[in-house]
């Protein structure tokens, strides 16, 4: 009998119900052969090679022994783990663990790869069977290396010239830099004042309303700084006389997207579900381990012919002719990296629909994600949308005014999204004279840039070429779990101790920091994994000069200051140092400004001026869910049951003290 080793249960449940007896399929529960956890050292030859020095990890030496007495017997090993680079390491650790002792060594392993779990990839990957691909597993080896050396030598300095208990991680400190960034920019952002004018008017056939906006002035671009420019313009155009100088019709096409990579998957289920990306791709995992989605964890948007076909006759035969376009639509990729899968991210079986998935375990979260990935690669392969549009120029002396209409003419790929709402204007003709109803003023401010929500924090990333999208999950959530950034409605705040730590490596290790220098040692990473690239080279280069900027931040590196905040009240335990609010791991907490020689902690709360419970009066106080989620609540709860997931707004509230 032969042998095949998965990562997961579930995939191996799914991959049993298409091979048959002739198979045994057994999962090794993910990685089992990694660097020694906590207390094994670097475990990193430094001098030499930087070869690793792997250990079974505890946790599966139940399960390896298991594996090996199962190999003894087997025909043939099939090892068929994820085809990426992580899935590519867990094959040869597999193989070399496996190979120790089992009889015809590594001739009997075989590697084998598909990005779809469907009885024809199966059975067509188990019939042209490879080897280890070694240049992917050295890829993956060297990013945890350069990790490694990253957390061991870093982490123990900020321990030191920041706070104990920190850590510091090659790409992560990058992402927290990001966040750190963007609200100095925000800080330091000085808001500008704008004015727009618009005017009311009535046609003079139809007699229907037409809204237009200034946009001209003697046929410059307007641009209205002050309120007293403002007032000048209004009160001329409360005394001009209004005519359509032109009407212009148009027709316009908008194209469908491309279909769903990693990233673009990511930042949907953030924008449409508000889900996190780490929460997207555990159900994006499981969709893959059913059979019903192909390799979720790529960055190419390209289809198989097969693919294409089967959506472009799914199409005619639902919608008709007229939804298809002449020519399948083909959508120009970025250089996919060498740890990627070959196509985007699309359904299996494109008849299949959402409330179709039923297995062991299908919730109605794996449903909605499921149809907006059969959504999104049905309608990249449909006919554009099309719109009348029309504009009317209106002309009021020395003034331009305009306004738009559109209307949509043909649905096209919209038929499986949300419609664009049409925009009606009047039918109106040139010369015709309009009445004027009112001419209104609106005073604006420029915004400051906007925080990253998880999909900004995602595009960002991808933008700068940071990080893959095996890597962006794990990134979001490490940098939240090491308390430096905290995320308020749905959008990254840099923490005081995230600041502090950015502050401390951009001054002393300004090229590990360096958005360009992450960028080059991913693609760095790509070079390894394609074979183009040693992996010895890159990292012994990479810790040279680390090494070498660690002795001297150790010598002259300045300690780092974290911010607190103030609250103006003495400690009360030591009745000489300030009570001051501080950001941990786990939020903010209250300890004296005199710590460590003061031991005071208390925890913080957060009380919200201007409420009061409308049930007992109490004080009300923001919280959060074991989810993590912000509410309020009374001061009382949970003894006082009274909570919400928001305040109304102040006009609304009653009980204000």
């Amino acid at each position: 009998m032969d042998l095949v080793i998965v990562e997961s249960p579930t995939k191996a449940r799914t991959l049993a119900k298409y091979l048959g007896n002739d198979y045994k399929i057994e999962a090794s529960m993910g990685h089992v052969r990694d660097l020694p956890e906590k207390g094994g050292g670097l475990a990193i030859d430094i001098e030499h090679d930087f070869a690793p020095q792997y250990t079974v990890l505890v946790s599966k030496k139940a399960r390896v022994a298991e594996l090996k007495k199962i190999a003894k017997t087997a025909k043939v090993v099939y090892l068929a783990t994820d085809p990426d680079r992580e899935g590519e390491a867990i094959a040869y650790h597999v193989q070399y663990l496996l190979a120790e002792k089992a009889k015809g060594g590594q001739e009997r392993f075989k590697r084998v790869t598909f990005h779809e779990i469907t009885k024809t990839a199966i059975l067509g990957a188990l019939e042209h069977p490879g080897v280890v691909n070694m240049p992917m597993v050295h890829a993956q080896q060297a990013r945890r290396v350069l990790d490694r050396l990253v957390g061991y030598t870093l982490s123990p300095l900020l321990w030191k010239k920041v706070r104990r208990g920190l850590s510091a991680g090659r790409v992560q400190s990058v992402a927290v830099r990001l966040i750190v960034d963007k609200e100095r920019e925000i800080t330091a952002f000085v808001p500008e004042e704008y004015w727009q004018i618009f005017v009311d008017l009535k046609t003079e056939k139809e007699k229907k309303d037409l809204r237009v906006e200034l946009i001209k002035i003697e046929d410059k671009p307007v641009k209205i700084a002050k309120g007293e420019t403002a007032k000048e313009i209004v009160g001329e155009l409360t005394k001009a006389s209004y005519t359509v100088s032109d009407v212009t019709k148009e027709e316009q096409h908008s194209s469908p997207y491309p279909p769903l990579t990693t990233s673009l998957l990511a930042r949907a289920g953030s924008n449409v579900f508000g889900w996190s990306a780490k929460m997207t791709m555990q159900i994006a995992q499981a969709l893959y381990e059913r059979g019903y989605i192909t390799y979720h964890r790529t960055d190419s948007f390209n289809l198989a012919t097969e693919a294409i076909t089967m959506a472009r006759g799914y199409i005619e035969q639902s919608f008709g002719k007229a939804y298809l376009p002449a020519e399948a639509r083909v959508y120009k990729t970025k250089a996919a990296s060498a740890q990627e899968a070959h196509e985007a991210i699309r359904p299996t079986r494109v008849e299949r629909v959402g409330s179709e998935l039923t297995a062991e375990g299908i919730t109605s979260r794996h449903q909605k994600l499921y149809e907006l990935i059969r959504s999104r690669f049905l309608q990249c392969q449909m006919s554009d949308a099309r719109f009348d549009k029309t504009s009317i120029f209106v002309t009021a002396g020395k003034y331009g005014l305009k306004a738009d209409g559109k209307r949509m003419i043909f649905d096209g790929y919209l038929k499986l999204g949300k419609s664009a709402e049409d925009v009606f204007v009047p039918e109106v003709a040139a010369g015709e004279v309009l009445t004027l109803i009112k001419v209104e003023p609106v005073q604006k401010f420029t915004q400051p840039p906007a925080r990253y929500t998880e999909a900004g924090l995602i595009k960002e990333l991808e933008k700068r070429g940071i990080g893959r999208p095996s890597t962006y999950a794990a990134i979001i959530s490490t940098i939240q779990d090491r308390g430096y950034v905290i995320k308020e409605e749905k959008k990254f705040n840099p923490t005081a101790i995230g600041e502090a730590v950015v502050d401390f490596l951009v001054k002393n290790f300004a090229d590990v920091m360096a958005y360009e220098f992450t960028a080059k040692m991913e693609n760095n990473l790509d070079r390894i994994a394609e074979g183009e690239e040693k992996w010895v080279p890159v990292v012994r280069e990479f810790w040279e000069s680390l090494s070498k900027r660690v002795e001297k931040a150790e010598e002259t590196g300045a300690r780092v200051k974290v911010k607190v905040e103030s609250t103006g009240k003495k400690c009360p335990e030591c009745g000489e140092g300030e009570v001051v609010v501080r950001t941990g791991r786990y939020g903010k907490f209250l300890s004296c400004s005199l710590y460590p020689e003061c031991k005071y902690t208390q925890q913080y709360v957060e009380y919200v001026a201007g409420y009061s419970c409308p049930m007992d009066g109490g004080r009300v106080k923001a919280m959060k869910s074991k989810k993590g989620a912000k509410f309020f609540g009374c001061e009382n709860f949970p003894k006082c049951k009274w909570a919400t997931w928001k305040l109304p707004e102040k006009k609304d509230v009653n009980n204000e003290k």
